[in-house]
C-alpha cells in the first residue's frame, strides 16, 4: 500500500523552462498486488483512490485500476526479463501531468522489462530497466521509460534511487518529464515499510511537482 502526496507552484513551459503556475495538490492511497499463477506468469493488479485541487476544480474518488499479466521471457541466476500486457480505467483524478483531473478513459500497455543484481564486497546490487507504450483513449498515447538502482548499505536496509521518464504525443508541444525518488526501505520480516521523496527536476508542458512517497510491504 502506497500514499503520495505531490504538489507544485511551477511548472515547465513548451521550452522546458520553469515559470510560476497556480498551486496545485494531489494525493493518492493505492494498493497494488503479485500473485504467481506459474513459474513464468504473474498475475498484477492496482486499484486506489485519489483527490486534490487546483485554482479551478477539486477532485475526489476512484484512483485508476489497473489489471494485467507479467511473462517471465528470460531467468537466470542473477537476470531476468519479463514482458507485461495490462489494461487500466483511468480515474477521477490527474491522469496526465499535461492534462485536467478527469480527463483519459482507458489505456492500454505493453511493457519490456529487464533487471540484474550483484554481491559485491559483501553488499547487494541490483539495477532495472522498464520500457513502456500506452495506447490511451482520451489522451495523448505515451512512451515511459522507468529505471530503479538498488543497495543494500547493511542487513534489514534497502536504499533505491528511481527515475520515471516519459512524453506523450501531445499537440502541438509534446509533454515530456523525468521524476526522481531516493526512498529509505526497513524490512521486518515479512514486512517492510519504505520512506522517500518524490521531485520533477526537467521536463516540458508538465508541472515540476514534488512530494513524499510513503509505503507498506507485504510478502505472502
Amino acid at each position: 500500500m502506497k500514499y503520495e502526496r505531490q504538489s507544485a507552484d511551477e511548472g515547465f513551459d513548451p521550452d522546458g523552462q520553469l515559470v510560476a503556475i497556480d498551486h496545485r495538490r494531489d494525493q493518492a492511497l493505492s494498493i497494488y498486488g503479485e500473485y504467481g499463477l506459474s513459474r513464468r506468469l504473474t498475475l498484477q493488479a492496482k486499484a486506489g483512490l485519489t483527490r486534490g485541487h487546483d485554482r479551478f476544480v477539486s477532485y475526489e474518488g476512484r484512483g485508476p485500476v489497473e489489471l494485467g499479466l507479467r511473462y517471465g521471457l528470460v531467468r537466470t541466476e542473477r537476470s531476468a526479463v519479463s514482458l507485461y500486457l495490462g489494461a487500466a480505467k483511468d480515474g477521477v483524478g490527474r491522469n496526465a501531468g499535461y492534462a485536467p483531473p478527469g480527463k483519459g478513459d482507458t489505456d492500454l500497455e505493453a511493457r519490456l522489462l529487464a533487471g540484474t543484481s550483484r554481491t559485491v564486497r559483501g553488499r547487494s546490487y541490483f539495477g532495472e530497466i522498464q520500457i513502456a507504450r500506452l495506447r490511451r483513449q482520451g489522451l495523448a498515447d505515451e512512451t515511459r521509460l522507468d529505471t530503479t538502482v538498488g543497495v543494500r548499505p547493511r542487513k534489514g536496509w534497502l536504499l533505491l534511487a528511481q527515475a520515471y521518464g516519459g512524453q506523450a504525443d501531445s499537440h502541438p508541444v509534446k509533454s515530456r518529464w523525468l521524476k526522481s525518488e531516493v526512498s529509505l526501505v526497513r524490512e521486518m520480516g515479512d514486512w517492510s515499510v519504505q520512506g522517500g521523496w518524490r521531485w520533477t527536476p526537467t521536463g516540458r508542458e508538465t508541472a515540476a511537482d514534488h512530494g513524499p512517497v510513503l509505503a507498506v510491504w507485504r510478502r505472502f
